[in-house]
């Protein structure tokens, strides 16, 4: 098992050095074209700097498009501001030399007639057209063209310092194998052999630096792999002993790496020391001193890492800290003998020396952090605070929350350190902001249920924005808005748990949920108000945040958030304290049209296209929901009333504040007609009849309702509960309802067939008035057709099976409402006559 993890280090350490090697070759090479080239510009540069042959200028003749040229513009200089000028300056005698450099520059400088030209055309930049990306095949061959010069000096010493390790292996084992040698004897062989390949490496260090580390590698591995033998197999020295021994070989494998100066003999350095403790390992281990080991390992190769930059010794020793403790916590939550306090010790140990070392390696030059530093502040950050609530959870404590506190205050303190003292990157101020906020916002839900989180996340988002405005740290607003967003989900969660599965009786208004909703609207009001100082777009990281959509999401999210904590709680208390259903409903109906009204009046106080669009569409949506499912609960409460034995009447009143509202949303959609997206369409002749369909089912529910209510006692309750006790079994039950509802079908039918008729009557008279005075053909058609559907109905409906009294009402009224229509088309005949000639008609309006 040794041999072939010995193996896999090695082709580890080839491949690494092999790498190495050759981007070494390639930097050279690259140094080397740069010489030439920086060569061949001096060369350049010299010959340019020779006195140049006289060349008389030869003037480029532009074509012109006009018959004659266009003569060259002067600037005309008057002669008293000349005198003026000369008079001013004193004048200096000249040298002859600088009399014939001003000659020359003069000559050179003077301004020539240059023609214009018509029509000019403007040069168009070319698109720079980027190379595809190169393959690893093509990259591989341009860095090394020489492909027998990077077999013979890269690739072959790697195959023979592998060839050599195993070959020496062999022998070993073949030795063993025939009892030449003993025990001892063994383990002094593979000692000799690895401090043999080390004075090779040393030799050639001087002029073979990148050969000699291949040496130096394989001379670690063959130590590594003796003393684990001599531990193991042949027992030759205790378990303290050689875990020692092997110490030794750790340190003294890094100290190699920092004089060779070689990245990859640290990486070996690393995965030899975490890899100590499993080949010294009898199976009773003591986590105390394998964690105190792992520490000191860690720190003293990222004080290495430190010094020479080498930020993937940082990464490995992470990686192999949080895969060594994850398996370790599994098996002992496994075994359940997990030690909770030493547990939580070391990984807050572990977190420290992360946290500090990944931020050290940049204050020395005060450089932007790369992204696998902050790839690692942030996996070692959430990788701590896992393994911390993990641990505090299986340890039964109730300090969760405080632990996640406790970490966005550390979070706090050390952007506030770092940034004050030592003048740190801003991002990665901003991105252990950014850490503090997250967990000061997961502590809430961590140590708290229900209603309070959402109360702790609407304080903190206007803080958050609060903050942003004062300190302008991106960090802040984008916080602010995801813990905006997690409120909202937040307060769906309560309303859900509170209205739906909930046992507790919810007082009137002062109840939790009712005033964390209200709370929560609150929030969103004054963010509102937060954000109306700002103008201008911000750049929050690399998204563009514009204000004034955000305003506009915030105002549209307070009127949902708004409307919803009023209808849940109208709707629940109504529920809970009247017992007629449909009455009960009435009551967030009413609600819904109220606030509907309110939201339609104040939005057309702004004015403008978007706001019109708004209003038209939640009229027609009201409308239609009156006609489709509200207009039934007058009717169904008083069904209602009879079956339960009830007297309640609350749908009946408030269904005249339903009117009032639908009155208002028609004229809202008249008044709107022409001022919205929607005029062709509300504007349109199928408009007019769907309008005045409307109207017609309104008023014929209201006939329905009004009969009903005023027919006296339709069924005797005391008669009632004689035949149908409502304590009976289901099918007296049953047979109790369907007798209701017999009863009231008839009641029904009478209104249908007496009343309806009438109010079409009087609503075909009102339609064909309106319709003359405002000269509108469409209205009028709409008046007699009503008219004629009325007139069919009563003839072949109406008149059978009706009482012969409400057989002559209908009949009279019927008749004297069509000989008035008449008489009103007789009195007006020439004005409908004319009525297509004159401008001013509107057949569509």
């Amino acid at each position: 098992m040794e041999i072939f993890l010995l193996l896999i280090i090695l082709v580890f350490v080839i491949i690494s050095l092999s790498k190495s090697a050759s981007n070494s070759k390639a930097t050279q090479e690259a140094i080397g074209k740069l010489k030439d080239e920086i060569n061949s510009l001096n060369l350049k540069i010299n010959t340019s700097l020779q006195p140049l042959k006289a060349e008389e200028p030869q003037s480029e003749i532009i074509p012109v498009v006009t018959e004659e040229p266009q003569p060259a513009i002067k600037e005309e200089i008057k002669a008293e501001e000349e005198k003026q000028i000369i008079e001013e300056i004193p004048l200096v005698e000249e040298t002859p030399v600088q009399a014939a450099m001003s000659a020359a520059v003069s000559q050179e400088l003077q301004p020539e007639a240059i023609p214009l030209q018509e029509n000019a055309e403007i040069p168009v930049t070319e698109k720079i057209v980027l190379p595809p990306k190169k393959s690893w095949l093509q990259t591989f061959k341009e860095k090394n063209p020489d492909i027998e010069k990077f077999i013979g000096e890269n690739l072959i010493n790697k195959i023979g310092i592998l060839i050599l390790v195993l070959g020496i292996s062999f022998f070993v084992k073949y030795a063993i194998d025939k009892n030449w040698i003993n025990e001892p004897a063994r383990v002094g062989i593979g000692i000799l052999c690895g401090a043999l390949i080390m004075g090779v490496a040393h030799r050639l260090k001087k002029n073979y630096k990148a050969f000699s580390s291949v040496f130096v590698a394989g001379a670690i591995s063959i130590f590594y792999f003796t003393i684990g033998i001599a531990f193991h197999d042949y027992h030759l020295f205790n378990q303290a002993t050689a875990f020692i021994i092997m110490v030794v070989i750790t340190i003294f494998s890094a100290f190699v790496s920092v004089s060779y100066d070689r990245k990859e003999l640290a990486v070996l350095s690393l995965i030899g020391g975490f890899a100590v403790p499993f080949m010294v390992s009898t199976g009773e281990g003591n986590y105390k001193v394998l964690f105190t080991y792992i520490a000191i390992l860690n720190i003293g190769m990222l004080i290495i890492a430190y010094f020479k930059k080498w930020s993937l010794v940082t990464l490995l020793a992470f990686i192999f800290s949080c895969v060594l403790f994850s398996f370790w916590f599994g098996e002992k939550v496994i075994d359940g003998g997990l030690p909770y306090r030493g547990a939580l010790f070391y990984a807050t140990i572990f977190y420290l020396i992360f946290s500090i070392a990944t931020v050290v390696n940049n204050l020395r030059n005060k450089g932007t952090f790369s992204n696998l530093e902050y790839f690692i502040i942030i996996a070692n950050t959430f990788f701590y605070f896992g393994i911390g609530i993990s641990i505090i959870h299986k340890w039964g404590m109730d300090f969760k929350g405080l632990f996640t506190i406790a970490l966005a205050l550390y979070n706090l303190a050390y952007a506030i350190l770092l940034y004050k003292k030592f003048g740190l990157d801003k991002n990665a101020i901003y991105l252990l902001l950014g850490l503090t906020l997250t967990f000061v916002t997961l502590a809430i839900p961590i140590q708290f249920n229900g209603n309070y989180i959402t109360l702790f996340w609407s304080a903190e988002a206007v803080l958050l924005f609060w903050l942003f405005q004062k300190s302008r740290i991106a960090a802040f607003k984008l916080g602010a808005i995801i813990v905006q967003i997690l409120m909202l989900f937040s307060l769906m969660m309560d309303w859900e748990f509170y209205y739906t599965r909930s046992t507790e009786v919810l007082k009137l208004v002062f109840n939790p949920i009712f005033i964390t909703g209200f709370i929560s609207l609150v929030s969103l009001v004054l963010t509102y108000l937060l954000l109306r100082k700002e103008k201008e777009p911000v750049d929050i990281f690399t998204v563009k945040f514009n204000p004034a959509l955000y305003r506009l999401g915030i105002s549209i999210a307070a009127i949902i958030v708004g409307y919803f904590i009023g209808l849940f709680e109208i709707s629940y208390q109504a529920n809970t304290g009247i017992a007629n259903y449909y009455s009960a409903q009435s009551y967030p109906v009413l609600y819904h049209f109220l606030f509907s009204t309110g939201v339609i009046y104040f939005t057309l106080k702004r004015k403008n296209i978007t706001v019109n669009n708004l209003a038209i569409i939640l009229s027609c949506i009201n409308i239609l929901l009156y006609i489709v499912v509200f207009h039934q609960l007058v009717t169904d409460e008083i069904v209602e009333n009879y079956n339960a034995g009830l007297s309640g009447k609350s749908a009946f009143f408030i269904h005249y504040i339903l009117l009032a509202c639908l009155v208002y949303f028609g004229y809202t959609i008249i008044k709107l007609r022409n001022d919205n997206n929607f005029s062709m369409l509300l504007n349109h002749k199928f408009a007019l009849w769907i309008f005045a369909f409307c109207i017609v089912f309104i008023m014929s529910n209201e006939i329905m309702v009004h009969g009903l209510i005023f027919s006296g006692d339709i069924i005797s309750q005391a008669d009632l509960a004689k035949l149908y006790p409502v304590t009976k079994e289901h099918l007296y039950k049953y047979e109790r309802m369907v007798f209701i509802d017999d009863k009231l079908r008839f009641v029904k039918l009478q209104i249908i067939k007496i009343g309806y008729p009438i109010l079409w009557g009087a609503l075909s008279f009102v339609f064909l008035i309106i319709g003359i005075k405002k000269q509108n053909k469409q209205l009028r058609i709409i008046a007699l057709a009503l008219l004629g559907i009325t007139i069919i109905k009563l003839f072949l409906y109406d008149i059978k099976n009706v009482s012969e009294t409400g057989k002559i009402i209908a009949f009279i009224l019927l008749g004297v409402l069509i000989l008035i229509i008449s008489f009103v088309y007789q009195k007006i005949k020439k004005l409908v006559i004319d009525e297509s000639s004159k401008p001013n008609d509107t057949e569509n309006n």
